[in-house]
């Protein structure tokens, strides 16, 4: 193996180890980065029921020092004891479980620190054992283990209401749910022979999946008698390392001969795979970015320069552009008539460069308004001007689109003022002030958007919302409460869509309209398919610039290679459980003051909800 393929970190999974010391000794002979393993004596048992909880001290496992302390934090996941079971029905056994438990954890911190701690769950009755791990945990974090399907119970009496479904998300999903979705628990998800549905599996690649356990039994030996995985769990593996960005850990009994190279070479491989499969927003995944606001603010260089990058956007806007001059200007007119094509909202020049590139491609004349408010902005477009443009015929002006006179109408008005729910950059207010410049038959790019919204199930985003309340609770009042309640701009990745998307508003340029009223409300209805936790709606849009060339963001339509706009993400303030067959029922608006527009959400069912974001105290847009 070379160098690069060594570095990548694949985790070997011993159920117990009689000698810890040997133990870490071969993990690192056979160049796997970490250890799972019990931090208890396997020798060491009790009999529950005549053993009474004992306060004194005793030594119950070895000492610390049989390693090097930075070899605890960094090569050792510290695994509880198996059979421990804090919900039993019988008193003792709770009793000396919950005894057991607080001695491992404060055990597992004292040599680990911040490292990870692991637990086994068996079934969705974790009611007491998620408090006592909460009230214990207070370092590092909890990798909560357990099977994709419940193998073990799978053919028992169905009657049973524990025992109706394989589906083992609802131990995960109760267990969390007790937790408080605490951001420092994650999932340690074990391949099972028997793979759910792809359904089910979707579910899980929305979960906060940190491992992935493969059991060394499920390979196979392919043609060259080299252990591979199954092609049908192959491909379970790639997904899930692409939407979770999870670590591999292969599982192995602690008497198993075989050679544990061939199998990390195979896991390694997997890892290349996913590598070579090139997401261009990598590092952007699930980051809650509050959406820009550039009407009230004015955008800086960086930002610019990122939106500049999309070689999708400006290629599209080209073609638009030349459409609309070839229906402009007939060939027969080409030498003698010129377009007035006015861009608003120019930023540093992305559009007029498109505009000028479809004025040569298509062999038409053209005089060009550039319009932006950013005085910053404009230093850049005058130097454009000077260096490259200043054989075009092109006036710049400093000012906001909507109070600009001009001395002559245009014939196309060009703009980008689209956000992640197409209106929410406040387009409909801009180009409807900006419309006054356009002649009656004059032509909008875009001319028309189109918003949708679906809810989805973000447990990670969730997690990290609740994580900054807690911290703004402790500072100033009422200002967590504002991260609950405001729209966030992500990438998302780590996401289960619980339904298909629904349009919500549509906006057509120029608008026509005695009276422009840019006000919305919508009801929304959604069926829920599978179990499952609703954490928040997300948003999308779609525009069609001129005629049948469309740019889009919907997830079942999005435009190839285009990357300028993420998803807009409406949190709830409670994540609320679903179950198959339920309706969701989603009240929606756009509000407009003389100030500033916002948006407002509530649930009607399967819960009644406040109104979230109610007169944009949380995120109003400023016009």
């Amino acid at each position: 193996m070379d160098d690069k393929t060594d570095k990548i970190p694949i985790f070997l999974y011993r159920e117990f180890v009689a000698d810890l010391t040997k133990a870490i000794e071969f993990s690192e002979q056979k160049r796997c980065n970490s250890l799972i393993t019990s931090i208890t004596n396997p020798n060491f048992r009790r009999e529950f029921s005549k053993s009474p909880v004992r306060e004194n001290h005793f030594r119950f496992t070895r000492s610390e020092l049989l390693l090097e302390p930075a070899k605890w934090h960094t090569q050792v996941v510290a695994k509880l004891s198996n059979w421990i079971d804090c919900d039993s029905t019988d008193e003792n056994v709770r009793k000396f479980s919950e005894a057991t438990l607080k001695q491992e954890i404060a055990f597992a911190q004292h040599v680990a620190g911040h490292g990870q701690i692991l637990i086994k769950v068996r079934s969705r009755n974790t009611s007491n054992l998620a408090r006592t791990i909460c009230s214990e945990l207070t370092a590092g974090s909890l990798l909560v283990e357990m099977p994709m399907v419940d193998y073990e119970n799978r053919w028992k009496d169905i009657g049973n209401e524990e025992l109706k479904s394989t589906d083992t998300w609802h131990w995960w999903n109760a267990f969390r749910s007790y937790s408080d979705y605490n951001s420092r628990y994650q999932l340690a998800l074990e391949l099972t022979s028997d793979l759910p549905t792809q359904d089910v599996i979707l579910r899980w690649l929305g979960e906060t999946i940190d491992v992935l356990i493969v059991p060394i039994d499920l390979f196979i030996n392919n043609r060259n008698n080299f252990p591979v995985l199954p092609y049908s769990h192959k491909l379970v593996t790639l997904k899930f390392l692409a939407m979770t960005n999870c670590k591999l850990a292969l599982k192995a009994p602690d008497d198993d001969s075989r050679n544990i190279d061939n199998y990390v070479s195979f896991l390694r491989y997997l890892y290349k795979e996913n590598a070579k499969r090139n997401d261009p927003m990598t590092g952007y995944d699930d980051l809650l970015e509050i959406p820009l606001q550039p009407l009230y603010d004015n955008l800086d260089s960086y930002t610019y320069e990122v939106f500049e990058k999309d070689p999708i956007k400006y290629i599209f806007y080209q073609r638009a552009i030349e459409q609309a001059l070839m229906d402009k200007i007939s060939d027969e007119e080409a030498d003698i008539k010129t377009a007035i094509v006015m861009v608003v909202g120019a930023g540093r020049g992305p559009l007029v460069r498109s505009a000028f590139n479809a004025s040569a491609n298509v062999n038409r004349k053209i005089k060009m308004y550039v319009i932006e408010k950013n005085p910053n902005a404009i230093v850049t477009l005058t130097a454009l001007q000077e260096e490259l443009w200043k054989n075009k015929d092109m006036t710049i002006i400093s000012t906001d689109m909507r109070y600009f006179e001009p001395s002559e109408k245009v014939d196309i008005l060009v703009s980008e003022l689209l956000g992640s729910f197409g209106d929410n950059e406040l387009s409909p207010e801009c180009l409807d002030g900006a419309q006054k410049h356009l002649k009656e038959d004059g032509i909008s790019i875009p001319c028309q958007s189109t918003s949708y919204i679906n809810p989805v199930m973000a447990p990670k985003l969730c997690s990290i919302i609740r994580e900054v309340r807690g911290h703004m609770r402790r500072g100033k009042p009422n200002t967590y409460e504002k991260q609950a309640e405001s729209p966030y701009v992500v990438y998302l990745k780590n996401v289960y869509h619980i339904t298909k998307p629904q349009p919500v508003f549509t906006f057509v340029h120029p608008n026509n309209d005695e009276v422009i009223d840019n006000s919305r409300f919508i009801k929304m209805e959604f069926d829920v398919a599978h179990d499952c936790v609703l954490t928040g709606f997300a948003g999308y849009f779609d525009t069609i610039l001129y005629k049948d060339i469309k740019l889009s963001i919907h997830p079942e339509e999005h435009t190839r290679g285009l990357i300028s706009w993420f998803s807009l993400y409406f949190p709830l303030t409670e994540p609320q459980q679903l179950r198959a067959g339920d309706k969701i029922k989603l009240n929606f608006w756009r509000c407009i003051s003389n100030r500033k527009v916002w948006y407002e959400w509530s649930t009607t069912s399967p819960t009644v909800t406040h109104v979230h974001n109610l007169k944009g105290w949380a995120f109003p847009i400023y016009k």
